[in-house]
């Protein structure tokens, strides 16, 4: 008798466990996350992506700089990553225009990687709208080794809107 308890306790407490992990993600995806911007201050599409961190619930320690290149988390971002603002958040890279999801997605899944890259400047990307065209783009994570992977790639729908596309990876 004492062992079906103590088995029926178990089953009655594994969902409570599953529900408890749930919530975490969905605490890590809605609560405010700081993340430090480091950005040039005549960039324009920069001051749009961090209005987009906003927007989706990360509050921005808005650095300007002068002299980007200089600044200490850059330098740990592959010269062929890199694109117009670098960011910190939780110890990891983000640089370029990426989606507020996919830092939300990184945050989640706490991969062993350096950080995150949307490079160059792809139209149609967070901050980079410019009207009507978008262009398609790839998120790409990248390590201490300079090895990449692709974490998520969009491509323009027919309604015009960004699709998330699974790279089976």
């Amino acid at each position: 008798m004492k062992n079906y308890l103590i088995a029926l306790m178990m089953l009655v407490s594994l969902p409570l466990a599953a529900d408890s992990e749930w919530d975490k993600v969905r605490k890590a995806l809605s609560e405010p996350t700081q993340i430090t911007v480091y950005r040039s201050p005549n960039c324009q599409c920069c001051h749009k992506w961090i209005e987009h961190l906003r927007k989706h619930n990360f509050t921005v320690d808005d650095q300007v700089t002068h002299n980007l290149e200089a600044i200490a988390p850059r330098q740990k971002v592959p010269t062929v990553m890199r694109s117009c603002h670098t960011a910190v958040i939780n110890g990891y890279l983000i640089e370029g225009h990426v989606p507020a999801q996919d830092i939300k997605r990184l945050l989640v899944e706490k991969p062993p990687i350096t950080g995150l890259s949307v490079p160059e400047m792809p139209v149609g990307t967070p901050g980079m709208e410019m009207g009507a065209r978008k262009d398609n783009f790839t998120v790409v994570s990248f390590d201490k080794d300079n090895q990449f992977r692709i974490f998520n790639r969009y491509e323009v729908g027919p309604d015009q809107l960004y699709q998330s596309v699974s790279t089976g990876e």
